[in-house]
């Protein structure tokens, strides 16, 4: 994936992406545009756009836009997606650099010649209420009830740069993670909204989640949730620090270091570069002139 193109597809355990480079398409990343480049059946296809790189004293930089359109202010998989892009599209020619995220800075590690392997050190979380953020008093958000559809369950949230709420739980699927994922992204406890992981716990070091995304809905895999999920489970005393996370796109590997920060390690794969086509342009173009 070296040739100059609109776009570059890669998945992180089927979780993909689209890299959108301004080095090398010029496109006004409206949210109508968006929605239409991420959906299925009328656009590329994705489960968001990396828009980047962009130079901005001497660091590299990303946004990161979900398919409805909002933007989020990181992503675990979009975020190794994005480091493998920079290889090889050659703006990097080092094991190890940083990146910035509007969540705020993330360490990269490349294992491999080919970065189809990478360690992020995606930060320390926080359980505060007020920086998740959580309505009502200022508080660690550990083991609380929360209400949905007539039945309580316990729930545990924090921010790993962006927020996240974890309700472990004897069975997990993906019928009850679409059932429960929209009650609990938009549910009045979350002014910003949230992402929600179902985790069942398997041994002190695996756990199986589900995942329902803000702003993007049912996901196959998600480094930031599996973070998220592994981070909950030890702060409530289930889980060692090293943790193998399942997912339906795969498995990543989650260490919980003694200073507090999460390192992830999962695979990327590449899928397709390609340019829009006549009509897409055209699309776009037009709320581009309806912005104006």
């Amino acid at each position: 994936m070296e040739s100059i193109a609109d776009f570059y597809k890669y998945h992180a355990l089927g979780n993909d992406y689209l890299v959108i480079d301004p080095q090398k398409a010029r496109i006004d990343l409206l949210p109508e545009a968006i929605r239409l480049i991420c959906h299925r059946n009328f656009g590329i296809g994705s489960d968001g756009i990396l828009y980047g790189p962009i130079f901005a004293n001497s660091r590299i930089s990303l946004r990161i836009f979900n398919p409805d359109g909002s933007e989020a202010e990181k992503s675990g998989n979009g975020v190794r997606i994005f480091a493998r892009y920079l290889v090889d599209a050659g703006y990097v020619h080092t094991g190890r650099f940083e990146l910035m995220t509007n969540g705020g800075p993330v360490g990269v590690e490349v294992l491999d010649e080919k970065a189809s392997l990478i360690r992020v050190d995606m930060g320390a979380v926080t359980f505060q209420s007020d920086r998740i953020p959580v309505t009502g008093a200022v508080r660690e958000v550990v083991d609380e009830p929360l209400e949905l559809d007539g039945n309580r369950y316990r729930v545990t949230c924090l921010s790993i740069g962006n927020p996240h709420c974890v309700i472990p739980v004897d069975t997990i699927s993906p019928e009850l993670a679409k059932k429960f994922g929209p009650l609990v992204e938009n549910h009045p406890m979350f002014p910003n909204r949230i992402n929600m992981q179902l985790s069942q716990v398997l041994n002190r070091n695996t756990i199986r989640i589900e995942i329902w995304e803000r702003g993007a809905g049912y996901t196959l895999a998600s480094g930031s949730s599996s973070c998220a999920a592994a981070s909950a489970a030890f702060r409530l005393g289930m889980v060692d620090r090293h943790v193998r996370v399942h997912m339906p796109g795969g498995a990543i590997e989650i260490d919980i270091r003694g200073d507090g920060h999460i390192h992830m390690t999962g695979p990327v794969e590449g899928i397709a570069q390609g340019a829009f086509s006549h009509d897409m342009r055209v699309h776009i173009s037009a709320f581009e002139k309806q912005d104006n």
